[in-house]
């Protein structure tokens, strides 16, 4: 009877500590690599990520249909704007914002895909213990299938792929991740885009028409 009561208690705890749904940390600086499904982009880009002040800062280059663009871009969700910043000649691009603000964290509606080791489970460090999550979720756009892997302890993002009709798949692989925000001036227009004048003609961007 013990024995059965301590198998129980076992049990329980192993279940107690499984994966959970969690939230990445809201400051992030670090780099990402971005691929579609069509191979008409490949793209590396820095970022800094402020889900406090729902902001998010790439500085991307890459090749869209074998041509190469390089451009940074400081997305303000919350006042509904996107910068297209040139340092070198101090131009600034301004256009309204049309996506929500959506935080690096696994859905609720998510449901769990598994959990791997990434590298070698022989040694201590020799690998990174993950979580593979599942799902959709509603934009703006439409539906979106996603699935997205972080690491079990701090949440760390580290591979997504999401898909729409119109943009089919998409993988983004996080890496050279820090907790934090190691230039956080960054994250607010220069002074040389304060006069700016918002551009209409296109209308309205969105955060995936940069990938």
């Amino acid at each position: 009877m013990r024995a059965l009561c301590l198998l129980v208690c076992l049990s329980l705890g192993c279940l107690a500590q499984g994966p959970k749904k969690c939230t990445s940390p809201p400051l992030l600086t670090g780099s990402m690599s971005v691929f579609t499904q069509s191979e008409k982009l490949t793209a590396f880009a820095k970022y800094s990520y402020d889900a406090i002040g729902e902001r998010i800062l790439l500085r991307e280059f890459g090749y869209f249909k074998n041509e190469s663009f390089h451009f940074n871009m400081l997305l303000l969700f919350r006042q509904g704007l996107a910068y297209r910043i040139n340092y070198s000649n101090r131009t600034c691009c301004k256009k309204q914002l049309q996506s929500d603000f959506h935080p690096l964290a696994v859905p609720k509606n998510a449901s769990l895909q598994g959990q791997v080791v990434l590298g070698g489970s022989s040694g201590p460090g020799q690998g990174l213990l993950v979580n593979s999550w599942a799902g959709e979720m509603s934009l703006r756009e439409g539906t979106a299938k996603y699935m997205s892997s972080v690491t079990e302890f701090g949440c760390i993002p580290v591979s997504t792929l999401f898909h729409t009709d119109r943009t089919g798949w998409i993988m983004t692989s996080f890496f050279n991740n820090v907790i934090g925000l190691v230039d956080p001036q960054a994250l607010n227009p220069p002074d040389f885009c304060e006069d700016a004048k918002l551009d209409v003609e296109d209308g309205p961007v969105s955060f995936f028409s940069f990938f």
